[in-house]
């Protein structure tokens, strides 16, 4: 444990033990949500989990939603023209979300592999 962890669990050891510093909390005595980061690398996680909490997506996530969203604005659109604009726009999306994955390295990492065929079906979606 480090210096931090370890000076913050004191602290609320100490609290607890004189009562009421944490009587009106909220959610009190109900379990914490946990978010799954058991995927990102220890020393990672607090840093993904500052971004999360404050909206921020990485880039090639950013892109893969709205994948998701031109290929469901194509599916419901009426018009010709704009349905050709559309996919242009998701060729080109593509080409930048496969290109981010090569620059980045993503592809040799070994939860890539693993996903794979995961994230593949949910960008055909």
């Amino acid at each position: 444990m480090d210096v931090f962890a370890q000076l913050a669990e004191e602290r609320i050891k100490k609290a607890i033990e004189e009562g009421g510093e944490f009587d009106q909390l909220k959610g009190r005595g109900k379990p914490l949500k946990q978010d799954d980061l058991s995927h990102v690398p220890e020393d990672l996680r607090m840093g993904y989990r500052l971004l999360k909490n404050s909206g921020f997506l990485p880039e090639e996530l950013q892109i893969n939603k709205e994948l998701v969203t031109l290929r469901d604005l194509i599916k419901s659109c009426d018009s010709e023209s704009e349905k050709k604009r559309l996919e242009k726009k998701l060729t080109e999306k593509e080409l930048r979300l496969r290109m981010l994955i090569e620059k980045r390295g993503i592809k040799n990492q070994p939860v890539y592999r693993q996903y794979r065929h995961k994230l593949d079906r949910l960008s055909q979606r």
